[in-house]
């Protein structure tokens, strides 16, 4: 183990065979991601690029949890403080950006959970190996945010409109979801975890180590839900969407249960987030950071995202306030002014 990119132990790196692996090492904080973490993984992507020594990067985590996600406790008093921490998201950001364009392997390892800030990490990298403990989302907009670290790009890309269903509602889905809609490469059963690690690490060729050992879990969503899910979520508006859901909701319980789960987020949110994605269809990766850094330096300044952080993490209220606090207050001006260009620029990637 190696400290010489600056992760304070709470990434750790070292060399093995072939291999540069990273460590997730915040087991105690849900390998929260922080500053120091971006900065370090930053840094071993940069040494490593032009490494002959490393064929190729894998990245894991200590514990149950991948990463749930930011440190959205610090996230929340640098807000309150007045100081917004717009360079954690530039960073956070760029990295991401890095991981999509990286020119080797990078091997995500998914043992756990992974939520925002953890599915940038993983999430972008060529092959994206999950096992039956993996668990994929996004549940931004129900703390008055959105699903940023590039999912505008991947979300919009699943088939159908699974992505759109995934960045509005935040559902949770396991391996079999993950891997049939393209958000996961491969599945790998956990006791097999060791086994994968070292023949990565012996021969450097994830293709032929991921040929012996990759399993086809079942679906977890069955084929009606997915039928209903095309059918609601790919219309053009939230509140087209929440009106089609609630039109079968008595005697569907799907229905209701997306229905309701759409009552619980920030609107504004949700009509972001649907702009978002449609926007990101036809964006390259770049562009989707650029657009989500305009978006996320809005969303710091604004209300819904000190409120939602308050109710879900702080106090624990579950009852956030949200302004405005219907869809139909939330104007398309209002969308509009989310995605405008910032005054000192777009993020330089």
């Amino acid at each position: 183990m190696t400290d010489e990119f600056g992760g304070g132990g709470e990434i750790r790196f070292e060399r093995r065979g072939r291999a540069g692996i990273v460590t997730l090492a915040r087991p105690g904080a849900l390998n929260a991601v922080t500053n120091a973490m971006i900065r370090a993984l930053s840094r071993a992507l940069d040494a490593w690029r032009n490494d002959d020594d490393i064929a190729l990067v894998l990245v894991r985590a200590e514990g149950r949890v991948f990463s749930a996600g930011g440190d959205i406790v610090e996230i929340y008093r640098q807000v309150q403080s007045g100081t917004p921490p717009v360079e954690f998201f530039a960073g956070e950001y760029r990295l991401d950006h890095c991981i999509a364009t990286f020119p080797k392997p990078y091997v995500a390892v998914i043992d756990g959970l992974a939520m925002g800030g953890g599915v940038g990490i993983s999430y972008h990298g060529s092959h994206r190996v999950v096992t039956e403990n993996a668990v994929f989302a996004m549940p931004e907009t129900g703390i008055g945010f959105f699903p940023d670290v590039g999912g505008s790009f991947f979300l919009p890309r699943l088939k159908g409109a699974f992505g759109i269903f995934l960045g509005l509602t935040g559902a949770r889905i396991g391996w079999g979801d993950q891997l049939r809609s393209g958000l996961a490469t491969h599945a790998v059963p956990s006791s097999r975890m060791d086994e994968l690690v070292a023949v990565l690490c012996a021969g450097g060729n994830p293709a032929r180590a991921l040929k012996s050992l990759a399993v086809v879990p079942e679906r977890e969503t069955d084929e009606a839900t997915l039928h209903a899910i095309d059918r609601h979520f790919a219309l053009d508006r939230v509140e087209d969407i929440s009106a089609s859901l609630g039109s079968v909701a008595n005697g569907d319980p799907f229905a209701a249960r997306a229905g309701g789960l759409l009552a619980e987020k920030s609107p504004t949110s949700l009509k972001v987030t649907l702009a978002q994605l449609a926007a990101g269809q036809d964006l390259d990766m770049a562009d989707c950071m650029r657009m989500e850094f305009r978006i996320a330096n809005r969303m710091l300044a604004g209300h819904d995202f000190r409120e939602g952080i308050r109710a879900a993490v702080i106090d624990k209220s579950g009852n956030p306030q949200w302004r405005p606090a219907t869809l139909a207050d939330v104007t398309s001006a209002d969308v509009d002014a989310y995605f405008a260009p910032l005054a000192q620029g777009d993020i330089a990637l």
